[in-house]
């Protein structure tokens, strides 16, 4: 197994024992050690409470960040019609009925979001063992199912995040780039841990969010204090 290069090395050094920090805190150390030659994703991961093998525990949402993810958005866009010129016309990169199922059924797949009006579902329906794993298949619930396919482009185009706790019980997401002022983005982890916490099923017992870390692409994890990440503590 190869060793890790020089500057792993000093950022683990760097980090060393350091275990729940204040956010803000936590935020100047990860951004300061994002030094790859790329605008590093600044990302957070939330360990819940929960169990999701439980319908009442499973936790799922989105959240329209502060100041945006930094990330370029593709959209596609399951749509006829008026509805298909709409999308179009407010930016959406890839629309189409049924011969966006075949192509996806081929196995291309140009978009990150995927929003669909609800007379298309019987279509869309049948990827759903090809979107559903990506994290891609339309839902009401978060909006990606809707006739205002306009608002919804713009969201995902403008910051919006969705989240879903994986089996393990931890929510993993993008919350900026290490380009972000500080100020930035400490706005959207707080932004995004109050969603989360919004989010609390019925079903979740004992202590909700248990633990919070943040890290950049290529760096090391810190801990955070979960109390610092909570809006009220701003």
């Amino acid at each position: 197994m190869s060793k890790p290069g020089k500057r792993i090395r000093a950022a683990r050094e760097t980090f060393g024992d350091k275990e729940m920090l204040p956010l803000d805190e936590a935020v100047k150390l990860v951004k300061s050690g994002a030094t790859a030659k790329f605008d590093e994703t600044i990302e957070l991961a939330v360990n819940l409470g929960v169990d999701p093998r439980h319908a009442d525990q499973m936790v799922r949402g989105v959240v329209s960040l502060p100041n945006g993810t930094g990330k370029t958005v593709r959209v596609g866009v399951f749509a006829r019609g008026p509805k298909a010129d709409e999308a179009r016309e407010a930016g959406a990169d890839v629309v189409g009925a049924e011969d966006l199922m075949e192509t996806v059924q081929g196995g291309t797949i140009n978009f990150d979001r995927c929003i669909a009006t609800p007379d298309m579902m019987p279509i869309v329906g049948r990827l759903g063992k090809v979107l559903g794993p990506r994290g891609l298949m339309p839902n009401p619930k978060v909006g990606t199912v809707t006739m205002d396919v306009k608002k919804a482009i713009e969201d995902a185009k403008g910051g919006q995040v969705q989240f879903r706790v994986e089996k393990a019980g931890i929510i993993h997401a993008g919350v900026g780039k290490a380009s972000f002022s500080e100020e930035a983005l400490l706005t959207n982890v707080r932004a995004f841990v109050d969603a989360v916490n919004k989010a609390k099923p019925t079903g979740a017992k004992g202590t909700y969010l248990k633990k919070i870390s943040l890290s950049s692409t290529m760096g090391p994890g810190v801990s955070i204090d979960v109390s610092s990440a909570l809006p009220t503590s701003a």
